[in-house]
């Protein structure tokens, strides 16, 4: 039997630091990959996805990602949802379908011949009482679904040795995993799409296959990978020559949305590049941030005998007590200013 493991999908979660087009690209591309995972099933023979927490993105969603959620649950009939609430959607209303399968402050199991999906949510009345009553069958397959944080409200060492083969997760966006006891294994399906530059890297879902044993593995499934990277570009002076040096060092996809440090030491008098870099390579892929984190290079010895008012200027900073990345910084402004070029403060 094939099973999904997903969670944090986030109906409805407002997406930060994109201009408005972009981010409400992105909550349908969230919508969208949703379907895309129930026809990954379909197409699989997976009878069961669990989605263990966060659903929606708050308690009161948007009429219109429930309408879509509860939608795609009754259109799929053929596969069974178990839904167990988490932090963010903990209040959120439920709706009574077929094939979707709910949890409460109690433990609750659903069976499928010889394996169990048991889950509980986690609740300030439950907290110190749901590890004693958890009671699972050693001759059964167990797999536990739980929203939370290991170490903060989910405690592993108060669920070794409790028969379980698969701790379903939800609550980190990224994937990981880790042995729970001799038994068995907990991991944390992450996200199904990244929605902000706090979560990098490829998204996806578990997919679990239980017959004499079980066995699971990641299924990378995001339709864009959001990726962060950082390029020296010391000593570069053109914008268009440090476009080619990111194209050099990263290989840009027309899917993927990326945010790009420059950094390194340029000329105090070299203007800021970072909106021309961006302009130059934006065609490259789906989405692109370029941020300057780089340093300004003085060189006071070409200005020790200097008489002119940026001479001057030069040697008062430089005498001053700032530190040196301030003095720097001041510096590169200041030439700018009397260079008559605007100054991007």
């Amino acid at each position: 039997m094939k099973i999904i493991h997903s969670a944090d999908i986030h109906l409805g979660a407002p997406i930060h630091n994109f201009p408005k087009d972009v981010s409400e690209k992105r909550k349908t591309e969230v919508r969208n990959s949703f379907v895309r995972m129930v026809e990954f099933a379909k197409e699989n023979e997976v009878k069961v996805i669990m989605l263990s927490g966060d659903v929606f993105d708050r308690d009161t969603p948007y009429k219109k990602d429930v309408d879509f959620f509860y939608g795609v649950v009754e259109k799929n009939s053929d596969i069974d949802f178990l839904y167990l609430r988490g932090n963010h959607d903990q209040a959120g209303e439920k709706r009574e379908l077929p094939n979707l399968k709910t949890f409460s402050s109690a433990w609750q199991s659903y069976a499928y011949g010889d394996i169990v999906i048991s889950g509980i949510e986690l609740m300030n009345e439950n907290s110190s009482s749901l590890y004693s009553t958890l009671s699972l069958d050693a001759k059964k397959k167990n797999i536990v679904m739980l929203h939370g944080q290991v170490g903060g409200e989910i405690n592993l060492v108060n669920l070794r040795d409790k028969n379980i083969d698969y701790l379903a997760l939800g609550h980190i966006h990224q994937f990981s995993e880790g042995e729970l006891d001799r038994r068995g294994r907990y991991a944390y399906s992450g996200c199904l799409e990244g929605r902000g530059f706090d979560e990098t890297g490829m998204k996806g879902f578990v997919l679990l296959d239980v017959a004499d044993t079980l066995s699971y593995a990641f299924q990378p499934f995001s339709l864009r990978c959001i990726e962060e990277h950082k390029v020296d570009v010391s000593g570069l002076e053109e914008g268009y020559v440090m476009a080619k040096k990111v194209r050099a060092e990263i290989s840009l996809s027309k899917a993927n949305i990326y945010r790009i440090y420059l950094e390194g030491e340029v000329d105090a008098e070299v203007d800021s590049f970072a909106e021309d870099v961006q302009r130059y390579l934006e065609g490259d892929c789906a989405y692109l941030s370029v941020k300057d984190k780089t340093k300004k290079k003085i060189d006071y010895a070409a200005f020790e005998g200097d008489n002119s008012l940026k001479g001057e200027f030069v040697r008062t900073v430089q005498e001053s007590e700032y530190t040196e990345e301030e003095k720097a910084q001041i510096i590169a402004y200041g030439l700018k200013a009397l260079a008559g070029r605007e100054v991007d403060a």
